[in-house]
């Protein structure tokens, strides 16, 4: 309770702002220092340290953004909040990119003043959720402890799993944007791991204490949109029988991730706009608006830029979220990190069932890689979940990945098969090899076929259409069914399920074993 007030540094050349600036956090219990020039903010930074620096954008003898530069040059620790009234949205991208902690736009809101700089001050939420609040002495020790170590190895970072290039330089920049408040856009394919990207900078941040809430922008019914992202009072719509806060409240103090951001709606993305540059939003209902204090992380697997020149993206949003842009690599380009990722998923596999899951070995690891892995991490995941069921026995057995049908209904066999048994098998470390035809192959029995756009879902549909004329052909028997394929009961049982093949009510029974 003793502790020394925090310092700040207020550079504003307009006396009537300073003096209010001043004044203000006076009130909030800080030491408080003012400059109305560069020049002066340099010899008052040279002269002592201070936790905080509050700039204005333009100064008469230069830019704030030179202060920020000149923190970063000396290493100072202070954090810069900058105030800008020119163009916002442009120079605050510019100022966050630069190293700033977070920017204010002129006419400045008190209340919000006073917000941003207590986050700066304390590393946490100016305007902290309620349970935050009644716990700031750990708050602080942890945001202390974040402040010590921003590339701790916390749980979240552990868990992207691997040490390619590729990986590793994700992992570097998580480290290094985690402590500010810039807002991040994740880039990535369908199951790369952008929301394990999300965990990793919300955990390596100094807002860990406070709440991650995270946001399936594409799952949530467009009539529903407003009220859940900004809560709505009692009564404001049918339904509505009591207060309720939105993701914004929800997230307050700590970091709001929104996934597959180019999914919202084109007129909800104009109100989301206006809450990041408010840093406040309305509940339905309500006459008042509420300040919130969020980071904002989203991630998409669209091409927004392409949105934006196509109308689909407001350009001024794109531009707001896209600050910091964090590239998940596809695990085509990483497949050096198959067997870490396949020990570490077989590892989860095994706590989540209690149960020992069967050895992987160098050939089920060959088989994995001969996949196309399309689906990313996700799809390996599935491919391991579908393994560990299937095998019996204390190694892991793994399919590859399924031929297409000719013609005639039967297994299209590639011109190298021939000569498989003779051929080497694909050792663990070769996983990232491609696949190339023959040098005197004149001929490609599939080559007039179009390929598929989702290779994995024709596949799945050829399997599913092969079992239904077997099962129908047997008179929906499993057993018999497995045994004409050539499969175990089990097998059949599971692909069955998977694929979602119901049998006809008169034959639910016609199964005296399965």
């Amino acid at each position: 309770m003793n502790a020394t007030p925090a310092s700040i540094l207020v550079v504003d050349d307009e006396p009537d702002l300073r003096t209010l600036y001043e004044l203000t956090l006076l009130r909030e219990g800080y030491r408080v220092q003012t400059a109305s020039s560069v020049q002066e903010a340099r010899e008052q930074l040279k002269a002592q340290r201070f936790d905080a620096v509050i700039t204005d954008m333009r100064l008469p003898d230069g830019f704030g953004m030179e202060l920020l530069q000149h923190l970063r040059e000396q290493q100072r620790k202070e954090r810069c909040v900058v105030m800008t009234a020119y163009g916002s949205a442009e120079n605050a991208v510019e100022a966050l990119r630069s190293g700033a902690f977070d920017y204010l736009t002129k006419p400045v809101d008190l209340k919000q003043f006073r917000s941003v700089v207590a986050s700066a001050i304390q590393g946490t939420g100016g305007v902290p959720a309620p349970r935050a609040a009644r716990s700031g002495g750990n708050q602080n020790k942890s945001a202390a402890s974040a402040a010590a170590d921003p590339a701790g190895s916390t749980p979240a970072l552990e868990r992207m799993v691997g040490e390619s290039a590729a990986i590793r330089n994700v992992k570097q920049r998580v480290a290094k944007v985690a402590r500010g408040m810039a807002p991040v856009l994740i880039h990535g394919e369908s199951g790369t791991g952008k929301e394990l990207v999300a965990q990793a900078l919300h955990a390596s941040s100094q807002r860990a204490d406070g709440p991650l809430v995270a946001v399936n922008c594409g799952a949530i019914p467009e009539n529903l949109l407003e009220a859940e992202f900004f809560g709505a009072r009692k009564g404001s719509y049918t339904g509505a029988s009591q207060d309720r806060d939105g993701y914004f409240q929800a997230a307050r103090g700590g970091t709001l991730f929104l996934d597959e951001i180019g999914d919202l709606p084109i007129a909800m993305q104009s109100k989301l706009l206006r809450a990041i540059q408010e840093r406040s939003v309305r509940p339905l209902g309500s006459t008042q608006e509420e300040t919130v204090d969020v980071r904002i992380v989203s991630a998409t697997h669209r091409d927004l830029a392409a949105d934006v020149q196509s109308g689909r993206f407001r350009q001024d949003l794109y531009y707001r979220l896209n600050v910091i842009e964090i590239v998940i690599p596809p695990l085509r380009e990483r497949r050096e990190d198959l067997p870490a990722l396949c020990t570490a998923l077989l590892a989860r596999i095994a706590q989540e069932s209690g149960m020992a899951v069967p050895r992987l070995t160098e050939q089920a690891l060959a088989a994995i890689a001969a996949h196309p892995l399309t689906g990313n991490v996700r799809e390996l995941e599935n491919l391991l979940h579908r393994a560990v069921a299937l095998s019996d026995g204390d190694e892991l057995h793994v399919d590859g990945p399924a031929l297409p049908l000719d013609s005639a209904g039967a297994r299209a066999v590639p011109h190298q098969a021939a000569t498989t048994s003779s051929a080497p098998a694909v050792a663990a470390g070769d996983a990232h090899a491609t696949l190339q035809a023959p040098s005197g192959s004149h001929h490609n029995p599939g080559s007039s076929v179009p390929l598929p756009s989702d290779l994995q879902a024709w596949l799945d549909q050829q399997e599913r259409d092969i079992l239904i004329r077997a099962l129908r052909e047997a008179g929906f028997n499993r057993t018999a069914t497995a045994a004409r394929l050539g499969i175990s009961l089990r097998q059949i049982r599971y692909r069955i399920a998977r694929l979602n093949i119901a049998a006809p009510n008169d034959q639910d029974a016609n199964d005296e074993i399965g």
